[in-house]
């Protein structure tokens, strides 16, 4: 089973209340000790999937008002002989419901990076365009597929769900913009790129990303929701097979190839995919969230991130209803 160290640093004032959280969640206090010259104590204990959020929370509500104490979160590779080998019927039953092995804390840490717009990003965006739209124009699908991994643009949208989870306006104006640059970014290269290459708009690749359907976008809500369960359940490799799977470079690229080549309809059909792919991963995204339990601290913000979610959940509903209706009429006309 999932466990982690938690480390608690603070005031000395503070090690019999940390210590009477870990021992009324049945926590493992591996050590704990205090430095009484400097008035500082320190507790380590190893946590296991179940428990961390809660505990994390506890200590927080504890240790929060605090400057100087610190919450750590720390890998475990293995643990001999493992405590939580088999665990007890109580908390089979809880890892049942929910299997969410990542504390909120974590998954902000890893998925927040993702809206900042950083050289990193933009480099990364520029490059992986390219390298797009070399495979699209070249009819490589493993170029293309080369692109799809590196997928600097699912950060954003990942943590533009998150955002709207916790309720987080910074986050999701982070976000926002960052997934507005790398998107106008990728159209932009791509129309410039179709301005002095040779473009074939017959190329089994680009055709591709010209089409879209019903199963479009079953794939992307189906694609959404797994990225958020790997990060959810500690499983990022499965994320690898997301970022082939909805991809949102390509059909970018393809949006400004097109548009630079005058072959606006078929442009017209690849932003169509490229809408429903970033409809739909945001969509599923929020709804795995909301099923896992990712919510913020504190009642008050919890219920600012309900009504949060509510909208953007209704949001992005209606314009996939809208997205279904253009593709029903785009098969109609065609």
């Amino acid at each position: 089973m999932s466990s982690k160290i938690i480390e608690v640093v603070g005031p000395a004032g503070h090690l019999d209340t940390v210590l009477g959280i870990a021992e009324g969640l049945a926590i493992d206090v591996l050590w704990h000790g205090v430095d009484e010259n400097r008035d500082r104590m320190a507790v380590h204990m190893l946590v296991s999937t179940e428990y961390r959020q809660r505990l994390m929370d506890d200590l927080y509500r504890v240790l929060g008002a605090s400057e100087t104490a610190r919450i750590l979160v720390l890998p475990v590779e293995a643990v001999l002989p493992d405590p939580f080998q088999e665990p007890k019927e109580a908390d089979k039953e809880a890892a049942g419901k929910k299997a969410r092995a990542v504390s909120r804390e974590e998954l902000y840490t890893n998925v927040a990076g993702g809206a900042d717009l950083t050289g990193q990003f933009l480099l990364l965006t520029v490059l992986s365009t390219i390298v797009a739209a070399i495979g699209l124009l070249e009819n490589n699908v493993a170029v293309v597929i080369g692109a799809m991994v590196i997928a600097p643009l699912l950060g954003p949208n990942l943590a533009l769900a998150l955002g709207t989870s916790m309720a987080d306006t910074r986050l999701i104006g982070r976000s926002l913009r960052t997934n507005a640059v790398g998107l106008g970014g990728a159209i932009l290269i791509g129309m410039l790129l179709a301005t002095v290459m040779s473009v074939d708009v017959g190329a089994r690749e680009l055709q591709m990303r010209t089409e879209v359907g019903l199963d479009s976008v079953a794939l992307a809500l189906a694609s959404g929701a797994a990225a958020v369960l790997s990060l959810t359940t500690g499983l990022p490799t499965v994320l690898v097979g997301v970022m082939v799977a909805v991809a949102l470079l390509p059909p970018a690229a393809t949006v400004g190839i097109m548009l630079g080549s005058g072959e606006f309809s078929a442009a017209y059909m690849a932003a169509l995919l490229l809408a429903v792919n970033v409809v739909c991963v945001n969509l599923s995204a929020k709804l795995v969230f909301l099923y896992q339990g990712v919510r913020p601290r504190g009642q008050a913000q919890q219920a600012a991130a309900a009504q949060s979610m509510a909208g953007y959940l209704l949001l992005w509903a209606i314009t996939l209803a809208l997205l279904v209706f253009l593709i029903l009429e785009a098969d109609v006309t065609l």
